[in-house]
């Protein structure tokens, strides 16, 4: 029913991370998730995204810095932005959540990504190091060695770059984003309710 294709190096999506969980509980369906590199994604559809970063007006600029904060107020997070380390490569993170979808499921892979949304977000922790990614793996029970072995292989690099091209391919332009019933697509944390009416609607199809 829900798709979420997400990229830990975006406050936006961990707001909606954070925020999907408890709606599609309450709602009772299945989110599918699907890590993806949202710098690929820029990269092909989406390059006006790094002028506004450079030549952005002020004035919005700040105004979105204040939107981060509200957002992050409302949802109970802690977000320090930019970090010190701003962007982050997040690639080794990325798939990492792949292996673990694919080895332990959802309930393997969640504890992480919020590991990581926490490290890089909270603590301003450079997630792109393999010393942060093998600790934040021992604090959720992860065999590290195992976690940065995996990384490297080609089917896990295999598919989060599968993962990136179908969101491109779908018509998505960043992170999160989200689909909802196959082709109902929707973007950041801010649609959230949308999402939700979206959901209750196809439910409530007969």
């Amino acid at each position: 029913m829900i798709e979420f294709f997400f990229d830990c190096s975006s406050p936006w999506t961990w707001l909606a991370f954070h925020n999907l969980q408890p709606l599609a509980a309450e709602l009772g369906v299945k989110v599918q998730w699907k890590p993806v590199l949202v710098g690929g994604i820029f990269n092909a559809v989406n390059p006006s995204v790094y002028e506004f970063r450079e030549k952005g007006a002020p004035a919005k600029q700040a105004y979105l810095k204040k939107d981060l904060q509200d957002w992050a107020h409302h949802s109970g997070l802690s977000i320090v932005f930019p970090p010190k380390i701003f962007p982050v490569n997040s690639v080794k993170a990325m798939r990492g959540c792949c292996w673990l979808l694919a080895s332990g499921g959802e309930q393997a892979m969640l504890p992480f990504a919020r590991a990581v949304f926490e490290a890089y977000w909270t603590r301003e922790e450079d997630i792109a190091q393999d010393s942060v990614l093998a600790a934040l793996c021992e604090r959720c029970g992860i065999d590290a060695p195992a976690f940065l072995e995996a990384i490297g292989s080609p089917q896990i690099k295999a598919q989060l770059k599968a993962n990136t091209d179908e969101v491109i391919e779908r018509g998505g332009f960043g992170s999160p984003t989200i689909f909802v019933g196959g082709n109902d697509m929707y973007f950041g944390n801010d649609r959230l309710p949308l999402v939700r009416e979206a959901v209750l609607s196809k439910l409530q199809a007969p």
